[in-house]
């Protein structure tokens, strides 16, 4: 694609990394294929083609967003399929992120949508108000259907819909500390406990510290850790992130230098992306930009991270059929595809792949909040992709798609890990049905 900056533009280190990365666009479309909100809506605006075009204009021109930009922007779920799909390696993320910082700095949106995202950013990031929130949402659900009638208000009212009746208790393993392997030690790991994901399911990370102590791996929780600045990233909120972002490099690195460390496991796929990504958004710190290189290097999924150790036979023979629902942030933007498949079928799983497994599920951090119409319907899909595979439950990586898909789901939905947790000898997760011990069944 052809450009027209001035070098004073070019100056700012921003607009020269966008301007490398629209360059690479050649207008191919293959990308549209594949866009969840094109398949969706059919507007050329609303595929990455079309945005990266809106995006070319704004930034050249050095103009402030308009409501029709934002508009575009704010539908893209940022669930990368377009990376995976498109052949000149135009890297989208990076574009559309400096978009949407650029949007909150000069686009001023309506009330109601300002204090929404507000009060998202203020809540989501933080164990402790996330908490509180979910317990007054009992309360809030009383007004749901005045939400649900105003239209700049209706974000409310799905956030009301989502939480969950139930809060399970706070776990010990979200406490700063160290959790020892069992016999000889093989390995020490560092664990991101998270913000919403702790508060909503503290069992993803309880299955993941017993599996790997029995594996002899040390996992350890820093302190000053905190949530990975993902989803204040995805809302433009650069100087939120980035300070999330440094607090962590600050936490994990503590821990590297003091006693070495493997790996910082992450179990939320959504995480993931943006710590693989913190080498490249703190780049121009001077104090952080080495590092959060070495942050981002050490960083690695669960199950990306068990697929480096040497597993033993499992505990018990499951044998149950497993729809492995792939989330965007897995597999478009960490391209680990193959291991979660592999290590469910080597504990004992039969794992059967949904139709259409590229197209994102709609949850996508806050917008099944922010766009709940469209994520609506991707969900519906999602799920009746899902439900053909005759699965007697579903595995995924990343708590996001887990409310998201359960919210319409008819069978239960839990995280890989703690399917491989229970084969290798933990706790069966809540609703996957019984199965026999290996020496039964044998």
């Amino acid at each position: 694609m052809q450009t027209n900056f001035t070098p004073a533009q070019l100056a700012d280190p921003h607009v020269a990394e966008s301007e490398k990365i629209l360059r690479k666009c050649v207008h191919c479309g293959f990308c549209t294929a594949t866009c969840p909100t094109y398949v969706t809506l059919g507007n050329e605006l609303d595929s990455p083609r079309g945005r990266i075009y809106l995006i070319k204009d704004m930034l050249e021109n050095r103009r402030p967003a308009d409501k029709e930009t934002v508009t575009h922007i704010d539908r893209c779920l940022s669930c990368l399929a377009c990376m995976t799909t498109c052949p000149s390696g135009v890297n989208y993320m990076h574009l559309v992120d400096h978009a949407r910082a650029h949007i909150e700095e000069t686009y001023k949106r309506p009330l109601t949508d300002r204090a929404i995202r507000a009060l998202l950013a203020f809540v989501l990031p933080y164990p402790s108000r996330f908490r509180a929130a979910l317990k007054l949402a009992k309360f809030g659900r009383l007004f749901s259907g005045l939400f649900e009638a105003v239209p700049g208000l209706r974000p409310m009212s799905v956030m009301l819909k989502l939480a969950p009746a139930k809060i399970p208790p706070a776990s010990p393993i979200a406490a700063p500390g160290r959790h020892a392997a069992a016999g000889e030690r093989r390995g020490r790991v560092a664990i991101l406990t998270g913000c919403a994901q702790p508060v909503l399911d503290p069992g993803i990370n309880e299955a993941t510290v017993s599996l790997l102590n029995r594996l002899g791996v040390e996992v350890v929780v820093p302190e000053g850790e905190g949530c990975c600045g993902a989803l204040v990233h995805h809302m433009g909120r650069e100087e939120q992130a980035l300070a999330f972002a440094r607090k962590n490099v600050d936490a994990w690195l503590k821990l590297a230098d003091q006693g070495g460390l493997d790996a910082i496991i992450i179990t939320a796929s959504g995480c993931g992306t943006t710590i693989k990504d913190y080498g490249f958004m703190l780049r121009l710190d001077p104090a952080y930009a080495e590092k959060a290189a070495r942050v981002s290097a050490l960083a690695k999924d669960i199950t990306e991270y068990l697929s480096t150790l040497d597993l033993p036979e499992p505990a018990i023979a499951p044998g149950l059929t497993v729809a492995y629902h792939s989330a965007c942030s897995m597999q478009h933007g960490q391209k680990i595809i193959r291991q979660p498949k592999e290590l469910l079928t080597r504990a004992g799983f039969v794992v059967r792949e949904p139709r259409e497994g590229h197209l994102c599920c709609g949850s996508a951090g806050t917008y099944n909040i922010l766009q709940p119409e469209i994520s609506a319907k991707l969900r519906d899909r999602k799920v009746k992709n899902i439900e053909a595979t005759g699965a007697a439950v579903i595995a995924t990586g990343n708590i996001g798609c887990i409310t998201q898909i359960a919210s319409a789901a008819k069978m239960p939905i839990v995280h890989t890990v703690e399917l491989l947790d229970w084969a290798y000898g933990g706790k069966k997760p809540a609703g996957v049905p019984e199965v026999k011990t290996l020496q039964a069944a044998e």
